[in-house]
């Protein structure tokens, strides 16, 4: 009898302990269960709540503050307690329906430059440019010379030009021209579009001004090269817009920049239109961009150099005269009759040729004028 007692405890025992052991377990797993829930819960809460708007603080009085949003307006909001210790300059979360300033958070207010802008050191010289050996002096009076003889200025007693500005027709070799002398000075060449500053970096374009010049003057000697310059320093009109109000903020910082220039620096600006009327008359004022340089279309000479350059590794027939060529393409830009030798290499190789003969320029020419005629007419079409 006590046997079968103390076997009968043993098994209430054991089934106690895994009833107990099992509660246990059901226990631990149903605060997990809990646990797991609550992240749910404050997972979904999160995807409920609006998103908050970045914004930058340009002034703080009191409990309020004067905010930019990234369109550019601007507006006087109150700041929470959870914001206290905010100064001008900081970027803060708001609240996007009142635009209360909720937090600071710590956001780089500065670009990664270089990726905006094409910063090289060309290898563009002084010998592959043709027909434009006026222009090349004058660039190398007031850009070159200053960079590589500064003391020879001192001494004399005058100041050279912060910068200048190129105009003229496309294709008619601008940018080769800010190229070559950033090469023979050894200088970092900095390449803005202007078109794509306005577009790009609604809200944010003075500042990428003020940073590429900033950069410039770290990697002295440079010349920062601002093409379509027409696009960001249009003569001004009555601002409406939020995009009309950025352009003019940035053409305000790039004219700001421009007057903090040591004149005796070793960063010179070169700016590049075809559209010289609707500049407006405050960024080419003397001490800003007060050498103007007109590069227009090559003469016949300057069409011959041109020819001879961009022939010069071309295997050419005896039938191929360059004085023909160059009556044939009168009016035609360099960049044109870069083209045109383009082309002809191309006749060439679809006969399976090496050498150019002169049928091959004379329909690389009829083929780069009937470009110019489509291009022409499609201009037509659209603007009248």
């Amino acid at each position: 009898m006590e046997g079968d007692e103390s076997k009968d405890k043993n098994v209430l025992d054991s089934v106690i302990y895994r009833y107990t052991t099992d509660s246990n377990q059901l226990e631990l797993e149903n605060t997990l269960l809990k646990e797991t829930i609550g992240t749910l819960r404050a997972e979904i809460d999160k995807f409920k709540k609006p998103p908050l708007m970045v914004c930058e603080i340009n002034s703080v009085t009191g409990k309020h503050a004067t905010i930019s949003i990234p369109n550019g307006n601007q507006f006087y909001v109150e700041i929470s307690e959870s914001a206290k210790g905010i100064r001008a300059g900081d970027v803060v979360l708001a609240e996007q329906k009142n635009l209360t300033v909720i937090k600071k958070v710590p956001i780089s207010k500065k670009f990664n430059v270089e990726s905006f802008v094409i910063v090289e050191k060309p290898t563009t010289t002084w010998a592959e440019i043709g027909g434009l050996e006026r222009q090349a002096n004058e660039i190398q009076e007031v850009v070159e010379l200053p960079l590589k003889k500064p003391e020879l200025f001192k001494k004399v007693g005058i100041t050279p030009p912060k910068g200048v500005l190129l105009y003229g027709p496309p294709g008619t070799g601008k940018t080769l021209l800010a190229k070559a002398v950033a090469q023979a000075t050894n200088s970092t060449f900095i390449e803005v579009v202007g078109s794509e500053l306005v577009q790009k970096f609604i809200g944010e374009g003075a500042k990428l001004v003020k940073e590429i010049f900033e950069m410039a003057r770290q990697k002295a000697p440079a010349i920062i090269f601002i093409d379509e310059i027409d696009a960001l320093a249009s003569k001004r009109i009555e601002v409406g817009t939020s995009g009309e109000r950025e352009v003019n903020r940035t053409f305000m910082q790039l004219l700001a920049e421009l007057d903090g220039f040591k004149p005796l620096g070793n960063v010179k600006l070169i700016g590049a239109t075809n559209r010289i009327d609707i500049l407006d008359p405050a960024v080419i004022r003397p001490g800003r961009l007060d050498r103007l340089i007109r590069v227009d279309v090559p003469t016949a000479e300057g069409r011959k150099q041109i020819f001879k350059i961009h022939t010069k590794k071309m295997t050419l027939d005896k039938t191929v005269s360059l004085s023909d060529m160059v009556t044939r393409t009168e009016g035609l830009s360099g960049a044109e009759i870069h083209a045109i030798c383009t082309e002809a290499g191309y006749f060439a190789i679809r006969d399976s040729r090496t050498t150019i003969k002169r049928e091959d320029f004379l329909k690389g020419i009829e083929k780069v004028k009937q470009n110019e005629k489509d291009e022409g007419d499609d201009y037509v079409r659209m603007f009248g």
